[in-house]
């Protein structure tokens, strides 16, 4: 247990003792800015004192009468009821023991039996990945690993959108490429797909069936099917040398397969009513602002219509929560979506989007917005190999996807302490370094002798990784753990600084000083895994 769920589980028993008895997770504990207001602090007795008809300085006494003060210096009352603790230093020195039992694991919360379905990127099969889809992507796959870490059943999924005009239009446009190498004129649909990777597919295809689509008795059937899935093929490539897997890819057509939309229809006849020759659905009832169109005058769904399907399907699976990783144009699907499930019987918060704000590349202080290679919109293929995926993983995840982003494209590339990842990654190589120096040494994990300024705060921040993740998790923000690379590697750098690790003068130190840089080691580690960013040994 560390040293916060340990003060925790203290006041819990403390105020069980008189007879009130609160969750672990109503009790704040906060690390002290102020070393003279001790290491941690609770505004516990000012938070429960009224539902005890107290004083909340009598109760922050009575509190401090029943705890057990076997870990702490002292305990005191400050202001109108603040406690503050001052920890003794080998209750925090046994964070490193902690940290080398557990490894790879340290900071991961036991399974909380909650399912979650992250479904994020979802870009139409319809040609390469654009570097707009890729900001999206690391943050949705950062959330994941960070919701699996904090204990958490997730499931990450892709809806491919393989039904409806755009795909009838790669079909169309991919036929005429294949129909063209034949010599046969064919012009391309208006809204068709003029790329390069086009072409090359219906060039493929020729290779491998021959003049066979000249003859079929439904081309435009064979060639969506095919393009859809070449397109997905490369798209899942590309995802993964961004190191983001699925682990589903749900087809629309199968979403709409066995007349789902028209069930929906008649399981929402509650809801709905006519305008002229148009369906709507009551989402004003709910959240949103308006009514919304689900079938137009003309018959034809709006997209939102299959999208409830899809949603209550992803509920119907056994989910507990739905997380979108959604483009920031999607502020008015929020509202409406969850009035949709609402009519199903489920709750509000059953469903949360998070929007992505926009990305601008910027290169020697303009901003990119055309590919070298093709002159159209920058691949995530390219951007990779421009810039590297630890680089772009780091930089998209630290910035709230609510906020724009600048990215600087020449800072991802600089090795300096001013580009952040580089400061983080130099961290974990130079304690690799240290302990590859020291080995002859042995390493003490007891923490035994780690008394300084430097050493203490380092001890402190291991013990608020759990709690960091949990906040990560709760807040779907993975900035938290870039913000907290950030600060663990400035307090790594401080210690490397202040602090003569290796002397061979005075051995059990140094052993102490090694088995702490372990635990940095292994901390800065995992918490690099959990936005998909390497931690190299050397650099």
């Amino acid at each position: 247990m560390d040293v916060i769920e340990n003060i925790k589980f203290n006041i819990k028993t403390s105020l069980a003792k008189v007879g009130f008895n609160v969750e672990l997770d109503d009790i704040v504990i906060e690390r002290s800015k102020d070393a003279s207001h001790g290491d941690y602090a609770t505004n516990v007795a000012m938070k429960y004192a009224k539902a005890l008809q107290k004083n909340p300085r009598d109760l922050a006494n009575l509190i401090i009468e029943n705890l057990d003060k076997s870990n702490f210096i002292k305990i005191e009352i400050a202001g109108p009821g603040f406690i503050n603790f001052f920890v003794k230093n080998d209750s925090l020195q046994k964070i490193i023991k902690e940290i080398a039992d557990q490894g790879d694991c340290y900071g991961c919360s036991p399974r909380n039996n909650i399912k979650v379905n992250v479904e994020f990127v979802s870009a139409n099969p319809t040609g390469n990945l654009h570097v707009g889809t890729a900001r999206g992507a690391a943050i949705g796959d950062s959330l994941c690993r960070i919701l699996d870490f904090a204990g958490y059943d997730v499931t990450r999924e892709y809806y491919v959108n393989d039904a409806g005009n755009q795909i009838t239009n790669l079909g169309l446009s991919l036929l005429a490429r294949y129909k063209e190498l034949y010599g046969i004129p064919c012009e391309l649909p208006a809204d068709g797909y003029y790329g390069e990777d086009i072409i090359n597919i219906a060039k493929d295809i020729k290779e491998e069936i021959g003049d066979k689509g000249l003859n079929m008795e439904n081309p435009l059937e064979f060639f969506k099917i095919e393009g859809t899935k070449r397109e997905l093929e490369k798209i899942k490539k590309v995802l993964e040398d961004f190191r983001v897997k699925f682990d589903v890819f749900s087809s629309e057509k199968e979403i709409r397969a066995n007349d789902a939309v028209k069930k929906e229809i008649e399981n929402l006849s509650n809801f709905i009513y006519k305008d002229g020759n148009a369906l709507l659905l009551k989402t004003s009832d709910f959240l949103d602002d308006k009514d919304r169109v689900i079938v137009k005058s003309d018959g034809e769904y709006t997209y939102f219509l299959p999208d409830i399907v899809y949603h209550v399907n992803k509920l119907n699976r056994g989910f507990d929560k739905l997380i979108d990783i959604l483009g920031a144009d999607h502020h008015g699907y929020i509202n409406r979506m969850k009035s949709a499930l609402m009519m199903h019987g489920h709750k509000e918060d059953v469903l949360d989007i998070e929007l992505i704000q926009m990305v601008r590349f910027i290169k020697d202080n303009v901003e990119i917005k055309a590919s070298k290679r093709s002159g159209d919109a920058i691949t995530l293929r390219e951007i990779i190999d421009d810039i590297g995926v630890d680089a772009m993983r780091y930089f998209f995840a630290m910035r709230a996807p609510s906020a724009h982003l600048d990215f600087d494209m020449d800072l991802a590339l600089e090795q300096s302490s001013n580009n952040p990842v580089y400061y983080a990654q130099y961290a974990h190589a130079r304690l690799c370094s240290v302990l590859e120096s020291g080995k002859d040494f042995g390493i003490d994990y007891s923490g035994a002798l780690l008394e300084t300024s430097s050493e203490t705060a380092i001890l402190k921040f291991l013990a608020d990784f759990p709690k960091a993740i949990l906040e990560a998790a709760k807040e779907k923000a993975p900035y938290k753990i870039t913000n907290y690379i950030h600060s663990l590697a400035e307090l790594i750098h401080a210690f490397y600084n202040e602090c003569r690790i290796l002397d061979k003068e005075n051995v059990k130190l140094t052993k102490s000083r090694l088995g702490l840089c372990k635990a940095c080691q292994q901390v800065i580690k995992n918490a690099l895994n959990l936005i998909a960013v390497s931690a190299p040994i050397h650099m």
